[in-house]
């Protein structure tokens, strides 16, 4: 059915009866599996003060990005569509249906909507919408602009938000209060989480523009911040919306406490946090261990003014690491990509280049429950005994676990077990080179857009100098990769992601057949494996918390037997530093950061530092 099937469409469907639920039948939350830590008559978060002062400014380096965004430079405001590299941030200015509870595993709270009530099958959400939201014109927020916003994004937005939304069957306006989305019987566990995730987009704002090109023009939005001053490739700054109706909305409130909220862009590290010590920008998550461990001694640290702290991480550290395109035909062989991985030496390279900081990736599902070790329970059997036979018997024993090499950068163990694999796949020397049966050489091009990985990729394209393999580092600009990494036009390419704690239909994304055919999705190692799409399937349609565990672990197995990447390595820890300026409440939400969102500008505390400067 299409997404604009019309009111009629409302009739479809089982409604639980007023007696199972208050309002009706309305709830004021959901989640994956039904569990909500908050009540109805919640009025905050506990993570939170909801009375933080509200005014300064909070200026970082991002952290983090999502969809077309980039770490290095941005050239367009539009950040959910495929085209173009957009500003960090653009998330500020949009309310969604519903808002995340960062100290539950995926539970949600009302924001623009007030309530939602479920159907019995599961398929159909009415949300209540509340009558004060309202776009920064001051244009009401209805529910004809969110039918409009899920139906655009799953027409014209980014191919990874189209994926998720393909369990989605419609999204209709029973009036301007009321609107019904209606999903797929068997939908993913997770896909109505997401859709009540998504921004709310202004349809008349788009009535004369076209949603999926690349514009500098700010979109008209409605959440706490609006686009204020920015520079192409430079910053940007996000202004707090004075007045702004959702303030007191109990999931929102004691969150986005700044006047001023700014990203600001370096495409090198060293560049960025020679601009820290200057204070050109007051907050830092430090992600270069050398730059850690070495150079956090400047005067600001030992008079008091900066702040440096180790935070727990305690979501899933996920993966990263080198990612090998197996879409070329060089790369098909798994003795291949296992010799690959042999030759990278981690021990010496966390002890010389990261100052022995980070732990071995092993899993995709790294520091989490989710993660396979040992050999396969009852359970986990159950699940991998069909596919006995169609994939390697090693998915029954322990899980692989990349090689402890002996830290001399050169493990001779190693490097001679990687050239048998290499032998064994059709890969002998000649004059000193891996040649195929036809005489063609076996190349790897590293693509990079960061300098700062440059030294961990040397010693590693030296080792595979070693056996012979013609190993090239190239270094592009931020559009020049993107547009590569879109198009799979690459050998290898460094990805680092992670799931929340109840992975779903995004897991669709990054490991499925389906995913590895759709230009910009997430899967860059191009995995086509029907076990694979089957256990994914399994994960999405488990129906309890001890039943997903099970099947991301057997999952977890299949894919590491399958050497589609060159582990790397993580940290369970958030490394930050930041000029002392700023309040917080006492307690950090478990599964987020909780900057810059539950943090305050100290009026006091900056009146110090600046006297102290």
């Amino acid at each position: 059915m299409t997404l604009a099937a019309g009111a009629a469409a409302f009739a479809r469907g089982a409604w639980p009866p007023a007696a199972h639920a208050a309002e009706g039948g309305e709830v004021h939350g959901i989640s994956a599996f039904g569990d909500l830590k908050y009540p109805a008559d919640f009025t905050h978060f506990e993570y939170v003060d909801p009375d933080a002062p509200k005014g300064g400014v909070f200026s970082q380096i991002g952290p983090g990005i999502q969809y077309n965004q980039s770490f290095l430079t941005f050239n367009s405001l539009n950040s959910y569509i495929l085209r173009g590299d957009a500003a960090q941030g653009m998330e500020l200015t949009f309310a969604s249906l519903m808002a995340r509870s960062s100290d539950e595993p995926d539970a949600m709270y009302g924001f623009a909507a007030r309530s939602v009530q479920i159907s019995e099958d599961r398929t159909q959400y009415r949300f209540a919408m509340r009558p004060q939201a309202r776009f920064h014109d001051g244009s009401p927020l209805t529910a004809h602009d969110v039918a409009f916003s899920l139906a655009t994004l799953k027409e014209k937005g980014h191919p990874i938000i189209a994926q998720l939304l393909r369990d989605l069957e419609g999204a209709e306006a029973v009036n301007d209060a009321t609107v019904l989305v209606r999903f797929a019987p068997k939908r993913a566990r997770d896909v109505p989480l997401f859709a009540a995730s998504l921004p709310i987009f202004s349809r008349t704002f788009y009535a004369g523009r076209k949603f999926d090109e690349t514009t500098l023009e700010a979109p008209l939005g409605s959440g706490a911040y609006k686009v204020g001053r920015f520079e192409p490739g430079r910053f940007i700054e996000y202004e707090r919306v004075k007045d702004w109706w959702g303030e007191a909305v109990p999931a929102i409130k004691g969150t986005s406490n700044f006047d001023h909220v700014r990203f600001e862009y370096y495409r090198d590290r060293d560049v960025g946090f020679e601009g820290f010590t200057a204070k050109s920008y007051l907050f830092r998550e430090e992600f270069t261990s050398r730059t850690w461990a070495t150079r956090y001694d400047f005067p600001a640290i030992k008079d008091g003014r900066v702040k440096r702290e180790v935070l727990p991480d305690d979501t899933p550290s996920g993966a990263q690491g080198w990612f090998i395109n197996t879409r070329r035909d060089r790369f098909k062989d798994p003795r291949v990509r296992e010799a690959m991985i042999d030759a990278f030496d981690f021990e010496w390279t966390n002890k010389n280049i990261m100052y022995g900081s980070y732990e071995r990736t092993q899993s995709v599902f790294q520091n989490s429950d989710m993660m396979a070790r040992g050999k396969p329970s009852p359970e986990e059997l159950a699940l991998l005994e069909p596919f006995r036979g169609k994939v390697s018997d090693e998915v029954f024993g322990e899980p692989f676990v990349p090689p402890v090499s002996d830290g001399s950068g050169q493990d001779r163990a190693l490097l001679r077990k990687a050239s048998q694999l290499l032998r064994e796949a059709g890969w002998t020397v000649k004059d000193g080179k891996r040649v195929d049966a036809k005489g063609e050489h076996l190349k790897i091009e590293f693509l990079l857009e960061e300098p700062s990985f440059q030294p961990h990729h040397m010693p590693y394209i030296k080792n595979l100098a070693t056996l012979g393999i013609d190993a090239t580092l190239r270094i592009v600009d931020p559009v020049q990769f993107r547009a590569r990494r879109d198009d799979y036009d690459f050998d290898v390419a460094i990805q680092r992601f992670n799931f929340s704690s109840t992975p779903g239909d995004s897991l669709r994304t990054f490991f499925t057949s389906q995913a590895a055919a759709i230009k910009g999705s997430q899967n860059l190692s191009g995995m086509a494996d029907p076990v694979i799409d089957a256990l994914v399937e399994k994960v999405i349609g488990a129906d309890s918390r001890a039943a997903l565990n099970t099947a991301c672990r057997a999952l977890d197995r299949v894919i590491r037997a399958g050497r589609y990447w060159v582990p790397q390595w993580y940290k369970a820890t958030h490394w930050i530093a930041y000029w002392d300026v700023f309040g917080r409440p006492p307690k950090k939400p478990r599964y987020s950061r909780g900057v810059p969102e539950t943090w305050w500008y100290d009026v006091e505390k900056a009146a110090k530092v600046e006297r102290a400067g």
